[in-house]
């Protein structure tokens, strides 16, 4: 498909209105750098960009292609969607992904696949914005900075329901997005999902021992001896970023990926060459946490600076040592988090074990368009009883943090 039909959108202040086009393209390397760095959210780095989220950046998103990761041959065909004037100048933009299966997504669609192919349904395939292999929030309907924000997301949500229609697939799903566009997604009729996440929110702690002192004496107690014990053994802890992200690293590295990853997933989602690539073009957006005994790496996380959040993603390790996953993972990421200053650290999907070490439930949204009526108001009704389940559990768990009362 290379164009949606034409029409026109209000995108400024005063109150005119600009002729446009959404045009769908199969790959990043088919959209200019310099044009994807002028959307919100994705400049070249979080220094140019006040609102940086390092998964929608050119870098990100065109490593995962390059690198084999979300290809055609993976099932993610790009159908990313461009909304640009008539004169080719860009406005805005939603990555999407055709797709054949629900791997790597983190917001569970098996059950509604499964449902609707008993009952003779073909819910392959479907459509899918969102950044692949990564439970993060982050703009989705990414627009211009100096346009009329509203009317562009407007545009592309309305987009996707057009495209949605014109492949003839099931369905569309829109995951991770964020609170300021959920509205946006329901105006247009998409279903809206809720699950949780636990986020570490920086309350202005001068330092990591502010942090402890606005916990339980209890749970502060506890959290000290569970760092004590993970360091055992002479294990030391590295910050690697920026231009000490070597080659050798990122080798012993991606060994402990493949471990967790092939454990996890039977096969990791991510290549040894995507590491590169994105050590080439976003290494200062980068945080290897490392743990050393005997001179040599024995566990990691990847994490990625953006310009208010340390986001934590994979971990692997070569020897088993307690507690050790807590404290490179969720500790060492707050203690980053306080001395640059970053309000929030995102410590990846699920996990209540989070709850004590300070990262507290927060509430992730999802948008879904639906077009078999039988399913839609099968999954409406699902939904409903699950955002009641969840806004439950989350007030239970908001009750036992680790911090004190008041």
């Amino acid at each position: 498909m290379a164009d949606a039909q034409k029409s026109s959108i209000r995108t400024d202040s005063t109150g005119e209105n600009t002729e446009f086009r959404i045009r769908i393209v199969n790959s990043f390397n088919d959209i200019d750098l310099d044009d994807w760095s002028g959307l919100c959210g994705t400049g070249r780095s979080k220094e140019e960009c006040a609102q940086y989220n390092p998964f929608v950046s050119h870098a990100y998103l065109s490593a995962l292609e390059d690198a084999g990761c979300a290809t055609a041959d993976t099932g993610w065909l790009g159908q990313h969607l461009l909304l640009e004037t008539t004169s080719g100048s860009l406005l805005g933009a939603l990555p999407c992904y055709l797709k054949s299966h629900s791997q790597g997504e983190y917001v569970f669609d098996h059950g509604w696949a499964d449902a609707f192919e008993r009952a003779g349904g073909h819910y392959y395939p479907k459509l899918q914005a969102s950044i692949p292999f990564t439970p993060a929030t982050g703009p989705r309907l990414l627009c211009r900075n100096g346009v009329g924000i509203q009317h562009v997301r407007a545009a592309l949500s309305s987009g996707l329901a057009t495209l949605t229609d014109r492949l003839g697939v099931s369905s569309a799903h829109v995951t991770f997005v964020p609170e300021s566009e959920v509205s946006v997604f329901k105006d247009q009729g998409y279903l809206l999902r809720t699950d949780q996440q636990f986020h570490f929110v920086n309350d202005g702690y001068d330092d990591y021992r502010g942090f402890l002192e606005s916990l339980a004496s209890r749970k502060r107690k506890a959290l000290k001896r569970e760092r004590r014990v993970a360091l055992e053994n002479d294990i030391s802890i590295d910050w690697i970023t920026g231009s000490d992200l070597t080659e050798s690293v990122w080798d012993t590295f991606f060994e402990f990926y493949m471990d967790t990853g092939s454990r996890k997933w039977g096969r990791p989602y991510l290549t040894r060459e995507f590491f590169s690539l994105i050590s080439q073009h976003m290494a200062k957006d980068i945080l290897l946490v490392m743990a050393k005994r005997d001179q040599r790496y024995v566990a990691g996380a990847i994490n990625f600076i953006g310009s208010d959040t340390l986001f934590g993603r994979h971990w692997g390790c070569i020897e088993d040592h307690p507690f050790l996953h807590f404290e490179v993972c969720y500790h060492q990421a707050i203690e980053f988090a306080i001395a640059n200053g970053l309000r929030t650290v995102e410590a990846g999907a699920q996990g209540e074990h989070k709850l004590s070490r300070g990262y507290m439930p927060v509430r992730t949204n999802s948008a879904h368009l639906i077009r078999h009526s039988g399913l839609k108001n099968a999954v409406a009704d699902y939904l409903q009883h699950e955002r009641n389940d969840v806004e439950r559990i989350g007030d239970l768990l908001r009750q036992h943090g680790p911090f004190r009362k008041g």
